[in-house]
């Protein structure tokens, strides 16, 4: 487990390096003393580990720009890839507050080390195309911030450049139902397309944060998070405080059939994500949100393991597992 003694740590992703794994994520000071004040203030820190149990701390990643720099307000959720240049990718949220709300963008700094990062130009790499995806203009509340976060990077598997997921929102459909899966393509890292969402608005969710694709046991697999309040009734029925979610998908590269997602935790584990240990066994990593008495957390769990199971008897219909614990709190 990953505590810091003077930071809360939320939202987060690995990159690995031989048998080390980095973990990066979102922080901000315990002396702000209401959690509810850290997402305003977030940097991006860093710790590595052999063992995804016990970690050292390393210097921070990254922090947010000096105006008017788009990313002035905070720096937020990403991944990293490592290039055919053998340099490390680091796709991050940037920040910026409007008068009109809160707009995040794409961003991109680059590492040789995974230590030292360097912005990469002073200007997004993706930001919303308002041909699919809506913007501050048309948000109203409670959504009235314009969602384009969580990049996830990865390998195209036919060898064809690059895939970029983003939680984003549509612009057409019920509001309340208008969370999508964001696309991005690029040849080289550097310069992105934004394409077409690959998951479609009105299937139950709100938002669908930090995604991410893998292949689990021969089966590819997406995971996203979305809490009970931003759940429409018929998905709620299957977890009312919502979680991280999982389905199984044909393709990594979609569609995602996130109507039919099942949740791997409720919503004392939030921001899960899958990775990969160093015996290759796949675990459920998570943050640690709520305790029992409904404080916020903010810890580093350790791995769960999951595995592929049946659901409800239906011999067609494997469901991703975790083997989740009592955590801190509860």
């Amino acid at each position: 487990m990953l505590k810091l003694p003077d930071a809360w740590l939320w939202d987060f992703w690995f990159a690995r390096q031989g048998d080390v794994h980095h973990v990066f994520y979102l922080q901000a000071s315990r002396a702000l003393q209401d959690p509810d004040r850290r997402h305003l203030r977030a940097c991006i820190g860093h710790s590595t580990s052999t063992d995804l149990r016990s970690w050292t701390r390393q210097p921070d990643a990254l922090v947010h720009g000096d105006a008017p720099a788009f990313d002035q307000t905070a720096t937020w959720t990403g991944s990293v890839v490592q290039g055919p240049d053998g340099r490390w990718y680091l796709f991050y949220t940037g920040l910026e507050r409007t008068d009109r709300g809160l707009r995040q963008q794409i961003a991109l700094a680059i590492s040789e080390d995974l230590t030292t990062w360097q912005r990469f130009g002073d200007r997004p790499v993706a930001v919303a195309d308002p041909r699919w995806y809506s913007g501050l203009a048309d948000s109203p509340q409670p959504w009235q911030d314009e969602h384009w976060r969580d990049p996830w990077v990865f390998a195209d598997p036919g060898g064809d450049g690059w895939h970029m997921l983003i939680t984003a929102r549509a612009n057409h459909g019920p509001h309340d139902e208008r969370g999508v899966i964001g696309h991005a393509r690029s040849r080289d890292l550097l310069t992105w397309t934004v394409q077409p969402p690959l998951t479609e608005p009105g299937l139950g969710f709100g938002q669908l944060e930090v995604p991410q694709v893998a292949v689990v046991d021969g089966q590819a697999v997406l995971v996203f998070s979305c809490l009970g309040a931003e759940l429409r009734p018929r998905m709620r029925q299957q977890s009312p405080t919502g979680g991280t979610w999982a389905v199984a998908v044909a393709s990594l590269t979609g569609p995602y059939p996130v109507q039919e997602a099942v949740p791997l935790t409720d919503d004392s584990l939030y921001s899960g994500r899958l990775v990969q240990d160093g015996a290759g066994d796949w675990q459920l990593v998570a943050f640690h949100n709520r305790s029992a008495d409904g404080r916020f957390i903010g810890e580093l769990s350790d791995p769960m393991p999951v595995t592929w199971a049946v659901r409800d008897g239906e011999p067609t219909r494997r469901v991703l597992a975790a083997r989740t614990g009592a955590g801190p709190g509860t």
